[in-house]
């Protein structure tokens, strides 16, 4: 049975209710035309109409244009249940919990890089000095009774051990630090994973990126985020690692018990879950919340390595790098958050799996300074391709419980794109186009080489002409380094 579609909008489309028994409500998601045929090749669609059917959903199972088939949850999926009798499931937050992206300014401007000497030594300071790819190791040596504080305090640790400021959390979502972290809740075997790899980059479509603003949108807006036209950026993408992974695989087995012993009939295992209030779901709640606060802290250690790299690469000081953290956003996470449903408030559960949070102009988690524009949104890229940076909007908050895309989506497995990408030189093509990448992987570059993604300025096209995220600068890149 084909899914039936309905165009409800402009870039705004709809399964009904009626498509698929079980639907609580309908799958709504956000596309062009042309983003619609790459959405309708993989099962991402038939995930969004099974997500409807979660116990206590609200409003909608929403999906982003950057969706594509994910586990349990589209990758681009927002779904939101209700704390009162609603569930949480694992499958909405995915195995790289607080998977996100950290924006930082700095003083230096693109005419300091015209050498491409000089570049060169920023790239390879920072191969050399941040820890990147499967099997990298921490500089951190941390006991056990370090790992707990992390997993409870996040970056507030990161900052107390020296590595950054309190500028910092005042920049990051949730401060860097969710409530409610229960150590006690993690395996052993999730320690053991995590315990060197705090302060690690990862593999993958992880990265850490020198960049330029290229072009700018929002005037004010880019004041307020402390942006200017040919100023260096660096942007660091990066999870829970190890840790993060195994905490989703643990509670997977949890939640499919769950799910028997509550009476949950699920269209698909993947999304085995559990009341929020149930003993499991606020046992997966407290576990998850240490996942996403040992992300933070990884980022925030990130950061200090990336300051300190530069710094020694170009032979200039903290100060003459200038480098300030602009902000810090979660892509899979679920958190306890306030939204009108049918003109009430309510809390809710927000799962957002692949996807950012974009909480418009006034809202009070924002820092003072971004609550007249609206929250900092980072959407990267991947190498050859830019990133931007958006502002939430009160249209968000209406209609996607304040969120938006994430990246630009895969369109090619990473099999495929090794297939794909045979005989090429990915880094001398990106070298061809003044960009310098260094990957530890062998085969990492040509799996996440540029065509393995949807078209990133079609896709954040679609959500800021459906007003759910507006453009405020583009990123175009200089030097990578992954995993």
């Amino acid at each position: 049975m084909s899914i039936p579609i309905e165009k409800i909008g402009p870039f705004k489309y709809q399964i009904p209710i009626t498509y698929q028994e079980g639907m609580r409500v309908p799958g709504i998601f956000y596309c062009d035309e042309t983003l619609l045929e790459s959405i309708r090749r993989d099962e991402s669609l038939q995930q969004l109409a099974n997500a409807a059917t979660l116990p206590g959903i609200v409003k909608a199972a929403l999906a982003m244009p950057d969706m594509h088939f994910g586990y349990g949850l589209p990758i681009g999926g927002v779904v939101a249940t209700s704390v009162k009798d609603g569930v949480v499931s694992p499958g909405g937050v995915g195995f790289d919990i607080n998977c996100g992206v950290r924006i930082m300014g700095t003083s230096l401007f693109r005419k300091d890089f015209m050498n491409k000497e000089r570049l060169e030594k920023a790239i390879m300071a920072l191969y050399r000095h941040v820890p990147a790819g499967v099997g990298s190791k921490s500089k951190l040596k941390l006991n056990s009774k370090d790992q707990r504080t992390l997993l409870e305090r996040g970056s507030e640790w990161a900052v107390s051990r020296g590595y950054g400021s309190q500028s910092d959390l005042e920049h990051t979502e949730a401060r860097g630090r969710l409530d409610g972290a229960n150590p006690d809740l993690v395996s052993q075997r999730a320690y053991d994973r995590g315990k060197d790899q705090q302060g690690t980059l990862g593999s993958g479509n992880h990265f850490m990126e020198i960049q330029y603003v290229s072009d700018i949108y929002d005037l004010e807006a880019a004041r307020c985020f402390g942006l200017a036209q040919d100023q260096i950026t660096v942007m660091i993408h990066s999870g829970s690692r190890g840790l993060g992974h195994q905490i989703c695989t643990d509670y997977l087995s949890v939640m499919g018990k769950a799910a028997v012993k509550y009476g949950i009939i699920l269209p698909d295992r993947q999304l085995a879950c559990a009341p929020i209030n149930s003993p499991e779901g606020q046992r997966y709640l407290g576990a998850m919340r240490c996942a996403a606060n040992y992300a933070w802290g990884n980022r925030q250690c990130l950061m200090h390595w990336a300051e300190e790299a530069i710094c020694r690469g170009l032979d200039i000081s903290p100060k003459e790098l200038g480098m300030a953290l602009i902000y810090d956003v979660a892509h899979n996470i679920v958190k306890m958050e306030r939204h009108k449903i049918d003109g009430q408030e309510m809390e809710v559960a927000v799962h957002r799996k692949g996807a950012t949070r974009a909480f418009g102009p006034g809202h009070p988690d924002l820092p003072a300074e971004y609550r007249k524009t609206g929250q900092p949104i980072l959407i990267p890229g991947d190498m050859g391709t830019c990133s931007y940076i958006l502002k939430g909007t009160q249209r968000a908050m209406e209609e996607t419980f304040g969120s938006t895309c994430h990246g630009a989506g895969r369109v090619l497995s990473r099999n495929a794109a090794l297939k794909a990408s045979k005989g090429r030189s990915i880094a001398a093509e990106l070298a061809e186009k003044g960009i310098i990448a260094i990957a530890a992987g062998r085969e990492t570059l040509r799996e996440e080489m540029p065509e393995a993604y949807k078209e990133i300025s079609s896709v954040v096209g679609v959500v800021h002409d459906a007003g759910i995220a507006l453009k405020v600068a583009r990123l175009k890149p200089v030097g990578v380094i992954k995993g």
